[in-house]
């Protein structure tokens, strides 16, 4: 926690005081066009009225620009951020799009997991200085698009980040919770409710289910307590999931043959913490979505 604060804190030192941002808001507030204070109107060389402007801002303390350190800080800052939301948000559509939720209706792999709670401190560490940076007031937050635009980000963000603390820590041992624990009956036919028993866990059986198949796999030294590399999860039928792996069916066939994974006619009421987190994951796909447009409105409209 120590580190940590020391890193905001630093963060917030690099872009004191900070520097003025020439913006459309602006212009519209004093009637005058970009012209008026820039020889070119997309910024640079000032004009002899926008020299003055920010002369006088220099002489209130409220406008200084970065030296190349602090420049070079705060791209590396802004790299690790974007870095960052590029490799949550594709968590985010990979578990969505390819796994589909149901995979993670059990409880996420830890890799997952892991790699989805770096994301959010890695973005909040490296977000507030980013902010402290762009954002001069409070003001700017209702006064300017790109405050509003921002704020409106921060809003999707935070709630995601309490979907996800919620899914991990109350949902999310609930859906574990489910599973009973039974005297494991090894037989020949077994439905999916039975097959997510044999998860490898527990010194069980670690059993995958593949093409209405069912192997075990509890030998595999590639499916440690039933974790294949930190993606898959015994007690499930990876049948869609094969398609991402980066090798064919012959890795399970030659695997030891339990039985045939048979579907039951009834279908299964969904209980409360499932319906909480289908919902919650379908609604982090829909913000995924909502935060990657409000970029694309900062930098092309």
């Amino acid at each position: 926690m120590k580190i940590i604060g020391l890193f905001l804190l630093g963060g917030y030192l690099l872009f004191l005081p900070f520097f003025s941002h020439g913006t459309p808001e602006y212009a519209e507030q004093t009637t005058f066009d970009c012209l008026h204070c820039h020889v070119d109107p997309t910024g640079g060389e000032l004009t002899k009225e926008g020299e003055g402007f920010r002369e006088d801002l220099q002489a209130k303390g409220q406008y200084r620009p970065l030296r190349p350190f602090q420049k070079g800080i705060r791209l590396i800052i802004g790299y690790l951020h974007l870095l960052t939301a590029i490799a949550w948000f594709g968590t985010i559509l990979y578990v969505h799009i390819l796994l589909k939720p149901a995979y993670a209706a059990k409880g996420l792999p830890k890799g997952e997991l892991i790699l989805g709670w770096l994301g959010i401190f890695l973005l909040t560490a490296t977000g507030i200085p980013l902010t402290i940076a762009r954002i001069p007031a409070w003001e700017a937050f209702y006064t300017t698009r790109f405050g509003m635009l921002l704020g409106i980000k921060l809003i999707l963000f935070f709630i995601m980040v309490s979907s996800a603390s919620i899914v991990t820590f109350v949902i999310g041992p609930k859906l574990r919770k489910k599973i009973v624990q039974l005297p494991l009956e090894k037989k020949k036919e077994y439905t999916a409710d039975e097959l997510s028993r044999f998860d490898g866990t527990d010194k069980k059986p670690a059993y995958i289910a593949y093409k209405g198949k069912i192997y075990d796999v509890s030998s595999s030294r590639l499916w440690v307590e039933g974790n294949h590399v930190r993606k898959h999860l015994a007690g499930n039928d990876l049948t869609e999931a094969l398609g991402t792996a980066p090798h064919g069916e012959e890795k399970i066939i030659k695997m030891p043959l339990v039985g045939d994974l048979i579907s039951v006619a009834t279908k299964k009421k969904k209980t409360l913490p499932e319906k909480v987190f289908y919902f919650m994951a379908y609604v982090n796909l829909i913000f995924v979505f909502l935060i990657t447009f409000i970029i694309a409105l900062w930098r092309w409209w």
